[in-house]
């Protein structure tokens, strides 16, 4: 029978409550356990699918095709289990189904109330993805729950799993609670009130933690845990201290060290080896011993928030970590490349373009992409970033003037980026979708495997296949490729039944790449991940090569 192990947050957002989560999971896993997550996000939205990046970070993508909470993405590069569609819901999606339910008539006519129906399908929901998110026998399933308590929307959530610990009985549930508390400068004092007041809210609604793991931007010493143990009411052995780390990596030796996972096991009765963190410990040394320093430029539009590339940056330090390199990422505007120039651009070893949506500063990565073709210097072109690389091309070497992606263009006499149904026509008619069409159901999403062309790059990346996941709408023109491939470009992966293109490279240069999917959400930090691996190679190969012509020349 799965356990459960329910994390809740306190104070305020934003404490690293979904990382706190995944390393609990990976001592867990670490223990022989097979662990899954699931996140449980409040907001009335069905999904994060359309959400700006602005407002919510990052939509990360499972390989069943579910546009996800970012969230999701710390859980699969933390733990083995690979996440699904039933790993996340949200208050929209338990709505929705609830609301499916009265108008079938399945509540034969009761008045549909949030208690029981909306606490009893958050709790169906909660089971089903346990049970669904492993082929095999679920031991333990961390379930995060979002929000802050103390906020209205997250009340549901809460009631349900306070009833469903009551109904599972003794040993099968734990509650986790992740809470600050801040260092006041000018007192030159941490405080534990903010924690005491949010424990105390938590134990209003019926919760009673098993352990506090209280944030700071320092270690808490004996006496202030001491505090909060005892007027929160929590064993003090259960106060663990999470202070500000070099690495979110180093969060699992952290808790391990204070020993949460053997105060979680045996509230659940569980009696497990002792963990064994040995692969952390040596990614930790990898990262924090470089023998290399590489600088990559990555040229966006979502610059401002970080967070949107977050798969993409770990993807980055993870190919660091199997590289013994720093991977030093500047994230670049792409409005700044369009109107500055790309002078900007020159004291670096690789230039990464990563996925986007929308026409704001695509101008500007097309040229940085062009920069980085007539110099020779390593390039990663992510779903938008290849789909630019291609009209870059189209312009500049296939003499198709005026190419562009219809998403930005409409009009452009060389739709050498379009929809699949603006070019493509099977059963006689054109598809265009409007500008009234529902955003979410027009996409390409999740794991889809294509062959690779022999004696590519990408052949010398992946092998003889490609399995890696989408989210997209738009793809290079067919009707185009011939041209396109006239002119020198190399199309070295094509879907198996549309024919459609997946990976394109440029042979005559050192290293240039563009890709249709997104590699990132497959990267973790014990395996790393073959592209940005290369990726980052090259740019170490790119580095070599001009240190020597710099030394060449200063000798001459």
């Amino acid at each position: 029978m799965t356990k459960y192990v329910f994390v809740t947050g306190g104070v305020v957002s934003s404490l690293g409550k979904g990382i706190a989560a995944a390393s609990l999971a990976a001592i867990l896993e670490s223990r022989g356990l097979q662990v899954t997550m699931l996140k449980l996000d409040p907001y009335i939205n069905v999904d994060p699918g359309t959400m700006s990046p602005f407002q919510h970070g990052e939509v990360f993508v499972t390989e069943d095709g579910a546009e996800t909470d970012l969230d999701l993405g710390h859980y699969e590069r933390f733990i083995s289990t690979k996440m699904r569609k039933a790993n996340n819901f949200t208050t929209g999606q338990i709505y929705e189904s609830v609301l499916r339910k009265e108008r079938r008539g399945d509540y034969l006519g009761k008045t549909v109330q949030v208690i029981p129906h909306i606490t009893n399908e958050i709790q169906d929901f909660i089971v089903r993805g346990a049970t669904q998110a492993w082929d095999g026998a679920t031991d333990v399933a961390i379930v995060e729950i979002g929000g802050t308590v103390g906020d209205i929307e997250s009340l549901p959530f809460l009631e349900a799993v306070r009833q469903m610990s009551l109904r599972l009985g003794r040993h099968q549930t734990a509650f986790v609670h992740l809470t600050l508390v801040p260092f006041i400068a000018t007192a030159g004092e941490l405080k534990t009130k903010p924690t005491q007041h949010s424990v105390q809210k938590l134990r209003e609604i019926g919760i009673i933690p098993n352990a506090l793991l209280c944030r700071a931007d320092r270690p808490i010493p004996d006496d202030e845990r001491a505090k909060i143990s005892m007027f929160s009411n929590v064993p003090l052995d259960a106060v663990i201290s999470v202070w500000d780390a070099h690495s979110i990596y180093a969060i699992p030796g952290m808790l391990h060290r204070q020993g949460l996972d053997n105060l979680i096991c045996e509230v659940l009765g569980l009696n497990q080896p002792e963990a064994d963190l040995s692969m952390w410990d040596n990614m930790l040394d990898a990262l924090a011993h470089p023998e290399h320093t590489v600088r990559i430029a990555m040229v966006g539009k979502y610059v401002d928030l970080t967070e949107s590339y977050k798969s993409l940056t770990e993807a980055l330090t993870h190919a660091g970590m199997h590289t013994r390199s720093k991977v030093d990422v500047t994230y670049i505007d792409s409005e700044e490349v369009d109107s500055q120039g790309t002078d900007v651009l020159r004291d670096f070893d690789a230039i990464l373009v990563p996925g986007g949506f929308g026409k704001r500063g695509t101008e500007g990565k097309i040229k940085a992409i062009r920069y980085a073709r007539e110099n020779n210097v390593p390039y990663l072109g992510i779903c938008l970033g290849m789909q630019l690389a291609v009209v870059e091309f189209a312009r500049h070497m296939a003499q198709l003037g005026g190419a562009n992606s219809t998403e930005f263009d409409p009009g452009s006499p060389h739709p050498v980026v379009a929809l699949i149904t603006e070019w493509m026509d099977r059963e006689g008619k054109s598809e265009v979708r409007s500008a009234d069409s529902d955003l979410g159901g027009t996409m390409r999403k999740g794991s889809q495997k294509c062959p690779v062309k022999p004696d590519t790059l990408a052949s010398h990346i992946y092998g003889t296949q490609v399995n890696e996941r989408h989210r997209h709408r738009y793809e290079v023109n067919n009707v185009y490729v011939p041209r396109l491939e006239a002119a020198g470009l190399v199309i070295s992966a094509r879907t198996p039944t549309e024919n459609l293109p997946e990976i394109m490279e440029l042979p005559g240069h050192p290293w240039f790449m563009g890709v249709q999917f997104h590699p990132e959400f497959t990267s973790t930090p014990r395996d790393g991940h073959p592209l940005f691996t290369g990726f980052v190679r090259a740019a170490l190969a790119y580095q070599a090569r001009r240190l020597e012509s710099s030394n060449t020349g200063a000798a001459q």
